[in-house]
């Protein structure tokens, strides 16, 4: 018996994370987007939200004096559900209600599998400058139709997967860059050697990498010389950028 569609609930913001020392005027704002299922019209699990927090304290405490606050979207539903999309929904809603509580401040859509695609997805919100997909889950290469990127252009768009990813296909992720980077050069993806679909065995570097591309997207900082180095590269090497092991000169956190 199949699962029974649910009246849908609204989606929501948790509270704002920001860092002690914070000031009291936000400028940018994080909306990190959790992982999900392809198909589920279940409610989302409350795991997957507090997932998010230990990296949204991290990066709040690297834009502590930028002004950052950092939102984890609470969806709808756990599931992309096909044509339905809805963390994608989700995720444009989650931008308008920046624009509602923050006023005209620039927003970085940052995803992890299910939510690296919504993140992609929703990218041509007005209010979204950036977006960060971290081992992004995308459609097979049969689909009928590929998975669209001209919402990208205008945007810095930066993909990290793990070459040892089981659950994403870091392929398709990069098959979606090198059509993206046809049409916006500020798109580029770092490879997370023999790291797998969390990106825990590389989590201090995966975070600070993070962490540079957001305060460079959002506040107009200098990117690290990695990310800079990846954005200015042609295919395939800004691509395939290979993400360094150990202390590396990324934000500090």
């Amino acid at each position: 018996m199949g699962q029974r569609a649910l009246p849908l609930s609204d989606p929501r913001l948790g509270r704002a994370v920001q860092a002690a020392g914070a000031t009291d005027e936000v400028s940018g704002v994080v909306l990190l987007l959790p992982d999900g299922r392809a198909d589920s019209h279940r409610r989302p699990s409350t795991l997957s939200y507090a997932a998010q927090l230990p990296f949204a304290r991290s990066l709040a405490r690297a834009g502590v004096g930028d002004g950052l606050a950092v939102h984890v979207l609470h969806y709808r539903r756990r599931g992309w559900s096909a044509d339905d999309a809805h963390p994608a929904e989700d995720a444009a809603w989650a931008a308008d209600e920046v624009q509602r509580r923050y006023g005209d401040v620039p927003v970085c859509l940052v995803g992890h599998g299910m939510g690296g695609r919504a993140a992609l997805r929703a990218a041509g919100h007005g209010a979204v400058t950036s977006v960060l997909a971290m081992a992004p889950w995308l459609p097979e290469r049969a689909a009928a139709e590929p998975e669209p990127v001209k919402q990208l252009v205008g945007r810095r768009v930066l993909i990290v997967h793990g070459t040892n990813d089981e659950r994403t296909d870091p392929e398709l992720s990069y098959r979606l860059a090198e059509r993206a980077k046809k049409s916006n050069r500020d798109t580029c993806r770092f490879e997370v050697h023999s790291d797998g679909h969390a990106l825990r065995q590389h989590r201090s570097e995966v975070v600070a990498l993070a962490a540079d591309f957001v305060r460079g997207s959002l506040f107009a900082r200098s990117y690290a010389r990695p990310v800079a180095d990846a954005l200015a590269a042609p295919p395939p090497l800004g691509l395939r950028m290979p993400l360094a092991a150990g202390p590396v000169s990324y934000t500090h956190l």
